[in-house]
């Protein structure tokens, strides 16, 4: 795992301790845990890799932070790569938070993870304490949304690693063979590179032309000769940066209605890059979008986008309701999924994109289109 330099991990602390101050919080519990995508926080606060379970960082607002396991956790996960140097195995890690809480006096302690990753029993634990619990999520995400220069060689070697990935799925990509047996290249590529378990990849998939409107694991339904496959490939690379990327595969001839929708697109996906620069408010890239869609006659199925870093889905949101001002280094996950009228069928991307100073950066350089196997094959001279 990429281990960032002394500047790059003081100009971290600098920025969460800064939000901190500004929400009167005199310490902050940032949580990760095991699942794919909620483990990049702790990673991003401490350098820990967490293999399985949970862990905390306890980061005071004055003084050194605290890496806090469960007691059940001491042997899993290499203890020596972490710069945060102090280690802690807790039998109830919510028992040790709120003792040490009670003893330093705090009044307000901040919670990355409050909702969604925090163990109900630690939660427990310090709901009796005498100070107040503070949802820090938004807080967190906005000091760590602006990208430095180290992150962001990170990010482009984890794009790298995605598109060789999707090549491979491409390159064996044919008729008869399982959606799992066709992702199954891709995984292989992605292992080797060091993205290690943090992956999600799944599909949209289904039959003459188009795509059911649900995501679902690549399993053992047998692909036909007109099927419409769309991977979502989501992964972080050594240095544990999320990406993500889709492009669309089909043998055959896509349905009337898939090719409507897949009108479109360049135009979207190109208006929406010109809009992600500085001082642009993230809902009006969602508009753009959005509305391009609408004059069309088709919705879209979820938010236009994220963004995204050690953890896979970050604040702000590309969404109707995102009001917060765009800043160059802002990195964003774009995905429209387009649903049609009865809600049953959708054409789905995804790309990855840099906020600039005059237009955003497609991280991707492979156009969108409908690919086939062929389309790997000259990519690769083989044709």
């Amino acid at each position: 795992m990429f281990m960032p330099s002394s500047k790059e991990i003081e100009r971290r602390y600098d920025n969460i301790r800064g939000a901190m101050r500004e929400q009167n919080v005199d310490a902050l519990i940032v949580c990760g845990n095991q699942y794919a995508g909620f483990e990049g926080a702790v990673f991003y606060t401490s350098g820990f890799e967490i293999v399985h379970r949970y862990v905390y960082v306890l980061i005071p607002v004055k003084g050194e932070p605290t890496l806090l396991f469960p007691q059940e956790a001491r042997w899993i996960g290499d203890k020596k790569k972490p710069f945060v140097k102090e280690k802690v195995w807790s039998e109830i890690p919510g028992r040790w938070l709120r003792e040490r809480a009670e003893d330093a006096g705090w009044k307000r302690i901040g919670v990355y993870g409050l909702d969604y990753i925090m163990a109900v029993r630690d939660y427990r634990e310090l709901q009796q304490g005498p100070f107040e619990l503070v949802p820090f999520e938004f807080h967190f995400d906005m000091a760590r949304a602006v990208k430095s220069d180290e992150e962001l060689v990170e990010i482009r070697d984890s794009m790298d690693i995605i598109h060789e990935g999707f090549w491979a799925l491409l390159d064996g990509f044919a008729p008869g063979k399982t959606e799992a047996e066709i992702m199954a290249p891709a995984v292989e590529v992605f292992f080797a590179r060091g993205a290690g378990p943090r992956m999600m990849n799944i599909v949209l998939s289904g039959e003459h032309g188009e795509a059911e409107a649900h995501f679902k694991v690549p399993g053992h339904r047998r692909v036909g000769a007109r099927d419409l496959l769309l991977y979502s490939l989501e992964i972080a690379g050594a240095g544990g940066y999320w990406v993500e990327f889709s492009r669309a595969l089909i043998e055959g001839d896509p349905s009337r209605r898939t090719l409507q929708m897949a009108e479109v697109y360049p135009e979207a996906m190109e208006a929406a890059r010109k809009m992600m620069r500085e001082g642009v408010l993230a809902y009006e890239v969602h508009q753009v979008v959005a509305e391009m869609f609408a004059r069309h006659g088709f919705a879209l199925g979820h938010l236009s986008g994220h963004s995204i870093g050690t953890t896979m889905i970050e604040h702000p949101s590309i969404g109707a309701r995102s009001e917060i001002q765009l800043k160059q280094n802002m990195i964003f996950s774009l995905h429209p999924q387009v649903i049609d009228r009865d809600g049953m069928v959708c054409l789905y991307t995804q790309d990855t994109f840099r906020i600039g100073s005059s237009e955003g950066e497609n991280l991707s350089n492979i156009p969108w289109k409908f690919y086939s196997r062929a389309d790997a094959q000259r990519q690769t001279g083989k044709a």
